[in-house]
């Protein structure tokens, strides 16, 4: 309402304007904000970029290259310096920054929200649209709108939550659903210490500059006509927004060597398995918890991978494959996910929905590599898995009873859906089954699967992992029907996991000690990322990546890409000997915390929270595994073994001694070769020719060398 009175009056001075696209923006400056106004047509909004409640001074600066505008403001509470750029390099992005030097130490009892669309009269309260997706939690600050009325549109605001670390340490806040708002007060509320009779005593330090807001605006002339448009044109608009965040650097890490040390840590720990009916199994975390058939499959899959990757059979995967028979139910039939001695205090016939098929993913998987006996148990438990989908009609509930279906818990706390993913993962297993067996039943089951997740929107997303699986089902039926709605659908599926994204790097409290750029939280709601939703994502996106083709959206290729590529990095921190020992959690929900053990946390936090609240998850062993076998290669007779932190589409040995590898990225991102000097020759001889650039000289490190390439790269490699 004060906007509009400020509107109205005519009374606003203007400082200047700038051009995005051939329309202007006016900045102007109002009672107690610098506000930008302008849009397309009638279009417009009206963005709130300084704010003193007792009224600023403003004088324009010269701007700094790249800037279209830098405005300084002077108030009471100190010095207020405002940038504004544009980039137009896909979609039109607008970038407003706001750094503030308070006068003498500052108590920020409370800032206003910043974006208002403006209706007709540029009238915010007539302003119509709706709000497709807002920030959950502390994953990305972002908000996804809709503009309805004589001009529709499509606006991505999206807060670089990062440049503000040192606001939310000084302040002791955390941008906790920062970004949302109640149409049409929309955008950024900075968070401010809880008012109280005792009031908060951490205030912005006088005379130290600190940025305030970080602000990039995405346009699209189209309004989404139906949920596949919406998800392409957020995953577009946040394409373009995602190269101007600020990223942390990726980091090398020694995946082979962890996968050694945790499969050592597997056969000799009495924490890490135990005997029954005469067999191997693997407790979900340090000396705790029932076996579990999701756990002895996952763990399984990923050592029968690593055993493929170094050339020779692993003994412990043999072992742990021995006991699989004993999950298996013949009076179902199906596997389950607890032995038949299961202890009173589990509900052995008890199942979550994605539970039952999860297991099959690595049965099939198996199967499929000539494995019998997981062929046998994935073969024997397909009647059951579609007996069940279709009882639900496609739509699974939290839980049920495995003996009659029978509902325990229907829908999850926040709305009245189920686990609304589990469709895309019970699509995957169908698929498996059908180049398995070449019956097409089971692509009917996935096409029906698939096809009942429709209207989800940015609510498909229940966890992390399985809403890939969902994408990379869809990517595979694309290329089986060769019907593009299903690559069409996968950008559903993929709108709804990077909704769930962290789309900054976190320093607040112990999370200067890790990553989580590009994370994702396990859980729609989850309060904490987990390593084995992330590992298990990076196992589907591979998958989908690989699948694809020339007409992947660019945009869609980065974000996926990029995903796997900082995993790499994030993961490595999930091990509690990654971590001071100070920030580990004394006494988790699950077992306990041993940092001698190669077995990683359950959970971080992006808020810098206590680490391992929930336990050390053995089932999510299969990380080092998984990454060490895809992100390393194995160079024959060559004096160097290969690092990507890009997956290769393409691996051709095209002489006894040079090999041409393709990455399979987007050639707007980036990848790091790294070739690693394995007969301490120096790598001399070793010729690098990435095309079209021609010779590489890359940069040479003790026992390494490493080159920086777009992540689409040709790379002809040759040695003596």
């Amino acid at each position: 309402m004060a906007l509009r009175a400020e509107l109205r009056s005519g009374r606003m001075r203007t400082i200047g304007t700038f051009d995005v696209e051939g329309h202007a923006i006016t900045v102007a400056l109002g009672h107690d904000s610098l506000w930008a106004i302008g849009g397309r047509d009638s279009a417009r909004m009206a963005i709130r970029t300084a704010y003193s409640p007792g009224g600023l001074k403003a004088r324009r600066l010269k701007p700094r290259k790249g800037e279209s505008m830098r405005v300084a403001l002077t108030s009471a509470i100190g010095r207020h310096v405002v940038t504004f750029s544009v980039d137009t390099t896909a979609h039109p992005v607008l970038r407003i920054t706001t750094r503030l030097t308070p006068s003498q130490d500052l108590l920020v009892p409370y800032l206003p929200r910043d974006l208002y669309p403006l209706g007709p009269g540029d009238d915010p309260l007539t302003a119509r649209g709706h709000v497709e997706a807002a920030q959950r939690g502390l994953n990305g600050g972002l908000l996804y709108a809709r503009l309805d009325g004589p001009t529709p549109g499509t606006i991505l605001y999206l807060q670089n939550l990062t440049a503000m670390n040192p606001y939310y340490n000084a302040t002791d806040t955390k941008p906790d659903g920062a970004v949302g708002g109640e149409w049409p007060e929309l955008g950024y509320l900075p968070p401010v210490p809880p008012q109280s009779g005792t009031p908060p005593t951490s205030p912005l330090q006088g005379g130290e500059d600190v940025c305030l807001s970080d602000a990039l605006i995405a346009f699209h002339r189209d309004p989404p006509l139906n949920e596949v448009h919406s998800a392409r044109l957020f995953l577009q608009l946040l394409g373009s927004i995602y190269p101007l965040l600020d990223q942390p650097a990726p980091e090398f890490h020694d995946w082979p060597g962890r996968a050694e040390r945790t499969l050592r840590d597997l056969a000799e720990s009495p924490a890490a398995t135990i005997r029954h009916y005469g067999h191997l199994y693997v407790h979900p975390y340090t000396a705790s918890e029932y076996p579990d058939s999701m756990v002895q499959v996952s763990l399984l899959a990923a050592i029968y991978d690593y055993g493929l990757w170094r050339g020779e059979d692993v003994p412990l995967a043999a072992e742990l494959a021995a006991g699989l028979n004993r999950f298996f139910d013949p009076a179902l039939p199906s596997i389950r996910r607890y032995l038949p001695n299961v202890g009173d205090d589990k509900d052995r016939d008890a199942v979550d929905s994605w539970y039952l098929y999860h297991p099959l993913i690595g049965l099939g998987t198996l199967a499929l590599g000539g494995d019998a006996r997981a062929r046998r148990l994935f073969e024997g438990s397909l009647d059951f898995a579609i007996r069940a989908a279709r009882h639900f009609d496609y739509r699974w509930p939290i839980q049920y009873k495995v003996t009659d279906f029978s509902v325990i818990t229907q829908a999850r706390g926040d709305t009245d859906l189920g686990q609304t993913d589990v469709g895309g993962i019970y699509a995957h297993v169908m698929l498996l089954a059908f180049e398995l067996t070449d019956d097409p039943k089971y692509l009917a089951e996935a096409r029906t699967a698939i096809d009942a997740a429709r209207g989800m929107r940015f609510d498909l997303n229940y966890q992390a992992n399985l809403t890939a699986w969902g994408a990379a089902a869809c990517m595979r039926l694309w290329r089986i029907t060769n019907q593009r709605r299903y690559l069409d659908q996968s950008y559903v599926y993929l709108a709804s996991f990077f909704h769930n994204s962290v789309l900054w790097n976190s320093q607040i409290g112990d999370a200067t000690n890790y990553q989580t750029f590009l994370a994702v939280s396990a859980l729609h709601d989850g309060p904490y990322m987990a390593l084995y939703e992330c590992f298990d994502s990076f196992r589907a996106f591979e998958r989908y990546l690989k699948d694809s083709g020339p007409d992947l959206d660019p945009a869609v290729r980065r974000m996926v890409s990029d995903y796997c590529r900082f995993a790499l990095t994030r993961a490595w921190y999930y091990y509690p000997d990654a971590l001071p020992a100070e920030m580990l959690c004394a006494k988790p929900r699950n077992g306990h915390i041993d940092a001698d053990l190669s077995f990683p946390l359950e959970d971080l936090y992006v808020g810098g929270d206590v680490a391992g609240q929930v336990g050390q998850e053995i089932y999510g062993a299969g990380a080092a595994f998984v990454f060490a076998s895809r992100a390393f290669h194995r160079i024959d007779d060559a004096p160097f073994d290969l690092f990507c932190d890009t997956f290769l589409l393409a691996s051709d040995r095209t002489g006894e001694c040079s090999l041409t590898i393709q990455l399979c990225g987007d050639p707007a991102g980036r990848a790091e070769v790294r070739l690693m000097d394995k007969a301490d020759t120096g790598l001399n001889g070793v010729e690098v020719i990435v095309d079209p650039d021609g010779m590489m000289k890359g940069t040479t490190r003790t026992g390494s060398r490493t080159f920086d390439v777009a992540a689409n790269s040709r790379l002809r490699i040759s040695w003596q």
